[in-house]
């Protein structure tokens, strides 16, 4: 993209974060950002705390519903006319050995990690064709790299690699860039974490931000469709 002036984004999960990280990098560029969560009052209240409210939308929204999605993206379009990039970043993580595993932490994986971000392509996915725009999943190391007690994980960001890459092939025809950044180890709230001093070592959720805005302003000719990343150097403890 040229310029990202007055683009418009719509960040799922966008109430903390990584989501939040890449709202505070887009509105600092001058870009128009709907933040989504499932519950509107705390997802207002992100969106105040970010400032630019003339630049800020919040919409309540499942991932694991179509219909919230397709709501979503409703909002937006009736309220800025265009949708320029989407980012699928809801997510959550449910670890245990596979034999302990419950059926329900299972289904809110794979349906909040991979269906959740089918759902947010399958609204946007138009609006996306016309702008020429750009979806971008937030996966993980693991969906590369498997781990013990991480067999749901590890199944739901495998799937979601390789998800966002098949979209990649499909949509590029149309002018529609895919990619999917797997992120090592993040100071977020992730999995009822609080980030603290002992975080100092791992990226930051403006180092995301930060990752983004170089995505969005790489030359159209060239797409980096699946980015590795992780802290420099390891907790040493």
């Amino acid at each position: 993209m040229s310029s990202l002036q007055d683009k418009v984004a719509y960040i799922t999960g966008g109430t903390k974060g990584i989501g939040y990280g890449v709202a505070q990098a887009m509105l600092e560029m001058g870009m128009r950002v709907a933040i989504s969560g499932r519950h509107l009052e705390a997802t207002q209240k992100a969106a105040t705390s970010l400032g630019y409210s003339d630049r800020v939308l919040a919409v309540a929204s499942d991932v694991t519903n179509l219909q919230d999605e397709n709501n979503a993206v409703k909002q937006i379009l009736e309220k800025w006319g265009q949708l320029d990039v989407v980012l699928a970043n809801a997510g959550v993580g449910n670890f245990g050995a596979v034999d302990t595993l419950s059926e329900d932490a299972w289904k809110q994986m794979i349906d909040t990690n991979l269906t959740g971000a089918f759902f947010t392509l399958k609204a946007s996915v138009e609006a996306l064709k016309k702008s020429e725009g750009y979806y971008i999943t937030l996966a993980s190391l693991a969906g590369t790299n498997f781990f013990a007690q991480g067999a749901g994980y590890n199944a739901s960001k495998f799937g979601l690699v390789g998800f966002t890459q098949a979209a990649m092939l499909d949509l590029r025809k149309y002018g529609v860039k895919v990619s999917t950044i797997m992120p090592g180890s993040v100071a977020t709230y992730f999995n009822d974490h609080i980030p603290n001093d002992k975080d100092a070592w791992k990226i930051q959720p403006e180092d995301i931000g930060k990752l983004v805005i170089d995505l969005l302003t790489m030359h159209p000719r060239t797409l980096p469709s699946k980015i590795e990343v992780r802290p420099t150097r390891p907790d040493l403890k």
